[in-house]
This record gives C-alpha cells, structure tokens and sequence, in this order.
C-alpha cells in the first residue's frame, strides 16, 4: 500500500519500514476516520514524542506509526480536497504520521480481514513486514496497553 502523508512524502507500506516495527491504522468510512482520530494524540504521545526530559514513565519505542485514511470507490476525487482541508486543521506534530491512500479496497479488505466499515483497524507489522498483532475500533487505554504489552514482549 502507498501512502501520501500530509507533508507530500509518500510512503510504501510495508516496503518503506523495514527493520522497525510499526503500528498502521487504517479506516475507510467516514465513522471509522472518526474513531481512527481518537487514536492520534495517545499514540502520539506513547510512541512518537520525545520528552525533553528523561522520564521513568516516559514511552521509549522506536517504531513507525502511521494512520490511513482510505480513499476508495466513489470517495476517489475527494482525496486531493480533503487532504488540502486536513492539512490546515490538524495539529502540525501529526503531518508527517498520517497518510492518505487513494486505490482500490476490495483486496485489503480480504487480506486483513476487515469485518465492518465503521471501525478503524490497527496492525503490528515486525521489521520484516509481517503482522503480528491486530486490533480495531475506538481508542481505548486496554487496546493501547495490549499493543504496548505485544511490541515489549516480541522486542524481548
């Protein structure tokens, strides 16, 4: 899957990430790019920031993270519109981390087991780029705690 992050840098997934783990959430309707977004800030701040200051409490992971919304079918033409509006509304910390996917569905739909369109879904992919963990549906701190508790213990 290739990507367009809101900073106009395209991204091959799983290609562009090899030899790190990384955390992709994917949603392709307008319910699921809602619940897609209460994800942004915790993984943000449990994956990808750096606290000025040293912290025992402090995340230390060294993954990729990227969340795609999915344009697809008729919701084709709105991609370059929408990511225009996005870009201007969205907290500039998280411009490079969200991606936008313009193509078909019905493939990725088979092989990652999507069940409903009204969920964003979230994979684990190792350094090799196989999935090793999946989830789906709203933020919640048990799904972050599971994910967190997986990249631990497959980096052990």
């Amino acid at each position: 899957m290739e990507g367009e992050s809101l900073t106009n840098k395209m991204i091959n997934i799983p290609a562009d990430l090899k030899g790190k783990y990384s955390i992709i959430g994917l949603a392709y309707s307008k319910k699921s790019e809602d619940a897609l977004k209460t994800w942004f800030e915790p993984a943000y701040y449990q994956f990808i920031h750096k606290p000025d200051k040293p912290s025992l409490f402090a995340g230390n992971y060294d993954v990729h993270v990227y969340f795609v919304p999915m344009f697809t079918g008729a919701k084709r033409p709105a991609y370059k519109a929408v990511m225009k509006k996005v870009r201007k509304t969205i907290d500039e910390k998280l411009l490079p981390y969200v991606l936008f996917y313009k193509g078909e569905l019905k493939k990725y739909k088979k092989e990652l087991n999507f069940k409903g369109k009204d969920v964003p879904y979230f994979f684990i992919i190792d350094g090799d780029g196989k999935i090793i963990h999946t989830t789906s549906g709203r933020y919640t701190d048990a799904k972050m705690s599971d994910i967190t508790d997986y990249i631990e213990d497959s980096w052990k």
